[in-house]
Parts: structure tokens; C-alpha cells; sequence
């Protein structure tokens, strides 16, 4: 399976302006640019598209390990934050902290915390990410 997306950018870094598209079409020609990476103008930009897409790799994973041990979750909120950090060579994303609520009917704490982490550890965002993943899990009842 191979799913594309685009990236258009014109002029410099700072002024500069670019627009990010999806294949399916969600995003088509969404603006984005220095402003709304580096500075708090309404926007998007890619660390938040990493996050929304590690959040969404996770809770899916998860969902698919939970089932594979006999459990259906009635809902997995996650919310993935994406740290940039300056670097000596730039900028580089350093760590990604993923948290997590969840309301599972008879799991017990354990198994929930083991499941959680081998999906943290498993899902195609997680490993294609060079960066620090943490994860805090909460079971609802």
C-alpha cells in the first residue's frame, strides 16, 4: 500500500508560503508556513499532522491488539504531543508523548498497560519516528 501527499512552497523561509494535499482530498492546498510552525497564527503545520497521524497509527493499533486478546474498547482518546527542539545541526522532532484514555469493559490494569505499550512500540508511526516516545495510559471505567 502507498498513500501520497503534497507539499507546494514559494518564496523564503520566513515570508515564504506553502500549501500541504492529500490524496484522499481532507487536505487540499491547506496554507501553511512559518508563521503557523513557529509562531501561534492559526494554521497547520507538520509537526501537528505527525501527531494527529502518530495519534490515529496508535489508537488503531491498539484497538487491533485490544481484539486480539478478546477485549473491544468503547473509546481510545489519544493525543499525541510532538516536540521540535533546536539541535546542532537545526532543528530535529526529539520526542513524541502520547496520552491515553481509555474505557475498555473487564480488562484489568495490567493487561491494559501491557497491551498499551506494545502497541506504542508497534505501530508504523512509532517506528518510522527517530525520536523519544513516552506514553501515559489511563484506563476508565
Amino acid at each position: 500500500m502507498k498513500k501520497h501527499a503534497s507539499a507546494t512552497w514559494q518564496g523564503n523561509l520566513k515570508q515564504g508560503k506553502g500549501t500541504l494535499s492529500t490524496e484522499s482530498g481532507v487536505l487540499s492546498a491547506n496554507p501553511y508556513g512559518f508563521n503557523t510552525r513557529f509562531e501561534d497564527t492559526p494554521g497547520t503545520n507538520p509537526e501537528e499532522l505527525i501527531g494527529a497521524a502518530h495519534a490515529g497509527c496508535f489508537s488503531m493499533a491498539f484497538s487491533m491488539l485490544l481484539g486480539e486478546e478478546g477485549f473491544t474498547p468503547d473509546s481510545i482518546d489519544t493525543k499525541a504531543t510532538v516536540t521540535l527542539d533546536k539541535v546542532d545541526d537545526g532543528f530535529a522532532i526529539t520526542a513524541v508523548h502520547l496520552l491515553m484514555q481509555a474505557k475498555i469493559p473487564k480488562i484489568d490494569e495490567a493487561a491494559f498497560q501491557t497491551i498499551a505499550n506494545k502497541a506504542k512500540a508497534g505501530c508504523p508511526v512509532s517506528k518510522l519516528l527517530n525520536a523519544d516516545i513516552t506514553l501515559d495510559a489511563t484506563l476508565s471505567n
